[in-house]
């Protein structure tokens, strides 16, 4: 299935349902009066938080959502039904935007949330309502009142408690397969991650999901290679574990270069928490791996990880780093929260 994080879709809500012009024609009943109906409400467009879902590949094929129109009145006093509502059913981590995707009109996070993004017509009134003592007999009756119509952009942000960054073939992929169930695409050639894989990780007996994105290089903020696009999968993360080939030809300024994409993008990235961990060092030799260590450490002005995701090196200490730093962050978050929810006018 493709992997699509971004849809623009037009929606519609439904017209109201029209007044009924009535009068009751029974045998007998000589001054029977007005009868007609009220119209029915237009159907609205709701935009629901589902479980199961984790792309709007579903948007690439229909971009027009419109909700019913209401059911019109009818004599004998009957109302017309209320149109059935047009439900766009997202993954969470989705946010929708206006038409020019400067203005956020919702950010679904939770599975269960709904928000109405347009509200259908109400139905117009049968002649029954316009009845007074001075005028037994009204031959008016209003028409529904128009639905609403408006274009959204919809773009998903992957929900993780962890993401891995690096520059193209630093190992991210192949770590996130070995840590977790997941399947990303790895070999033994030089590629790159096209789209985004999450993975559930088992530590210690718990789990949190890790994010793997494509990999960054020099100018990606200008649109070279992938772009830096899929950096707003890793916004929602607590946590960065920045990767770095222990085989490329200078390690600091390969995390130089991955740090000024991530200052240049914006969105707070920069001042995440990080660690920074030397990937494949199965794959050089021990003198060559040292001088690699002593630049990375100049560059991150802190002491590496050294891990190879071939051998198993490291790997069970890295994921404890990050549970300790998504621990952190969650204790901060609760008592953020217990302070905004004591607090009192």
């Amino acid at each position: 299935m493709k992997f699509l994080d971004q849809a623009r879709v037009y929606i519609r809500s439904g017209d109201g349902g029209a007044g009924c012009l009535s009068f009751r024609r029974e045998k007998f009943i000589e001054f029977g009066g007005p009868d007609g109906g009220d119209g029915g409400r237009g159907g609205d467009v709701i935009v629901e938080c589902v479980e199961g879902l984790n792309t709007l590949i579903d948007y690439r094929y229909q971009q027009h959502f419109k909700a019913r129109t209401g059911g019109h009145g009818m004599g004998k006093n009957r109302a017309g039904g209320k149109g059935a509502d047009a439900v766009l059913k997202v993954p969470a981590g989705t946010q929708i935007f206006d038409e020019e995707g400067d203005l956020l009109l919702a950010d679904l996070t939770t599975v269960g949330q709904r928000i109405r993004l347009a509200r259908g017509g109400n139905g117009g009134f049968g002649n029954t309502h316009f009845k007074t003592s001075t005028n037994q007999a009204p031959r008016r009756a209003n028409p529904g009142q128009p639905g609403e119509e408006r274009t959204i952009l919809l773009r998903l942000k992957l929900i993780a408690d962890a993401g891995l960054v690096g520059l193209p073939n630093a190992g991210k992929s192949t770590f996130l397969a070995t840590v977790s169930a997941a399947r990303p695409k790895v070999a033994d050639y030089p590629f790159t991650t096209l789209h985004p894989q999450l993975g559930v990780v088992a530590c210690d007996g718990r789990e949190f999901v890790l994010a793997d994105i494509p990999g960054l290089i020099e100018g990606a903020h200008e649109g070279h290679g992938l772009g830096d696009r899929f950096l707003g999968h890793v916004e929602r993360c607590r946590v960065l574990l920045h990767l770095v080939d222990a085989g490329t030809e200078h390690a600091g300024k390969a995390y130089k270069t991955v740090r000024r994409e991530l200052e240049s993008y914006g969105a707070g990235l920069a001042d995440k928490p990080e660690i920074v961990a030397l990937s494949k060092i199965d794959s050089v030799d021990p003198e060559t791996l040292k001088a690699q260590v002593l630049r990375l450490k100049r560059a991150a002005k802190r002491t590496p990880l050294r891990l190879s995701a071939a051998t198993g090196a490291n790997m069970r200490e890295t994921l404890r780093a990050l549970l300790a730093v998504i621990d952190e962050a969650k204790e901060a978050q609760k008592s953020e929260a217990s302070l905004a929810a004591e607090w009192r006018p």
